[in-house]
């Protein structure tokens, strides 16, 4: 009997510890507020393991800055010439075409230069003048000369000597006066291209001669391309009217806007990558050399200019550009990868992991974005852990508790 007692006791005891046991290890029921908690998500690992969940420590990190931004390509304005006619004429005969590709020097146009005739005929009439002042002047100093032998013995007077040698000064200055109108129009004469041949051509005894030297010929001031074309035979041009436009395309300008925040990373003389479409595998280096001084009220932005040798050609006038500039300093800040940042509801948020199974939502307030990297600069601390592959399955779990919890 007293062994039955025992053994009923024992049974009694180890009744009452699987009672404790259980009690201090069953799953702890969840209050009302953490069953409609919005901002958690529960996962179970087979489920973290197919949605590819991983996380990852935040850390301050120094970064290089970088600035991106878009813009077009243009021409060097130092390499474009806007040509016009040196004076008013008759085109006579184009020798180029729109797209053309020329060299310095070649003809691009042949016209009657009507001015330049009207030049060589006051050309030929002020020669005319000079050679007549010169043998005016032989005859001064021939009469001077008689003049000085008969006043030796006193055969006149020295009244008559001072006539003679005072009309021979006045030759003297006749032919200076007429040879430096002369030289004047020579210089004009020049500047349309005529060289000093041509002008010991133009004698009026040559049959013809005026006729054909009035024909001026226009040439290319430099290389390039002719990328605009406005003239056509027998047309009357003058100096307002722009015939050709010839632009060097061996070096062109990247042009973009900087925004103000990005400004401080931006140095004049500093490198920028430039991307075209039409090259997706290639990447153009140049060099900034102009940031402005001011930005533009409406959109504080400031102008960027970026320089691009293109000796081959292939970089096209008006082409879309995807610029980079890598930044002229770092900073240290609190950085997280771009995946672990989502936009939800609105906000930017990221998930943090509670426990094995939950993950809580946490808005931030992000920064700036460099690569692959995006500063926190509110909502995380250093050493805090954040899904950074896996957050969309998350969002979209959340976003469907959410919608659950209203129905």
């Amino acid at each position: 009997m007293r062994r039955q007692t025992i053994i009923s006791g024992v049974a009694v005891v180890f009744v009452l510890a699987a009672a404790v046991i259980w009690r201090a290890t069953r799953p702890k029921p969840q209050t009302a507020d953490e069953k409609h908690d919005p901002n958690l998500v529960e996962l179970s690992l087979e489920a973290q393991k197919n949605a590819g969940i991983v996380t990852a420590l935040t850390a301050e990190r120094r970064l290089q800055g970088k600035v991106s931004t878009t813009g077009v390509i243009s021409p060097d304005e130092a390499r474009v010439a806007h040509i016009t006619p040196l004076s008013q004429g008759v085109v006579e005969s184009v020798l180029v075409q729109l797209g053309d590709r020329v060299q310095k020097g070649q003809p691009l146009l042949v016209y009657d230069n009507i001015e330049l005739g009207e030049s060589i005929s006051q050309y030929q009439t002020m020669l005319g003048g000079l050679q007549k002042a010169m043998a005016q002047e032989q005859v001064a100093k021939r009469s001077l000369e008689r003049a000085k032998s008969l006043i030796e013995v006193q055969a006149i007077s020295p009244r008559e000597f001072d006539l003679r040698n005072a009309e021979y000064e006045q030759a003297k200055a006749g032919v200076e006066s007429q040879r430096a109108e002369v030289t004047r129009v020579e210089e004009k004469l020049h500047r349309f291209g005529l060289t000093d041949e041509d002008l010991k051509r133009l004698d009026s005894s040559e049959h013809g001669t005026h006729r054909t030297a009035s024909h001026n010929t226009l040439r290319a001031p430099l290389s390039g391309v002719v990328t605009k074309y406005d003239v056509s035979k027998g047309e009357v041009v003058g100096r307002d009217k722009e015939l050709f436009t010839i632009v060097d395309t061996s070096t062109v300008w990247a042009l973009a806007d900087v925004y103000e925040k990005d400004i401080q990373y931006v140095a004049r003389g500093g490198e920028c990558r430039v991307a075209l479409a039409s090259y997706p595998n290639d990447l153009f280096t140049g060099q900034i050399t102009y940031l402005s001084d001011a930005l533009d009220p409406a959109s504080r932005t400031a102008k960027l200019r970026c320089v691009l040798a293109n000796k081959d050609g292939r970089v096209k006038l008006e082409m879309f550009a995807a610029i980079e500039i890598p930044g002229a300093k770092s900073r240290t800040l609190l950085a997280v990868p771009r995946g672990a940042v989502l936009e939800i509801n609105g906000a930017k948020a990221v998930f943090v992991p509670r426990d094995r199974t939950h993950f809580e939502k946490k808005l931030v307030r992000t920064g700036e974005q460099i690569g692959d990297w995006i500063e926190v600069a509110e909502g995380l601390a250093p050493g805090e852990r954040v899904v950074t592959n896996g957050g969309f399955y998350l969002k979209s779990v959340l976003l469907k508790d959410q919608l659950g919890g209203e129905e």
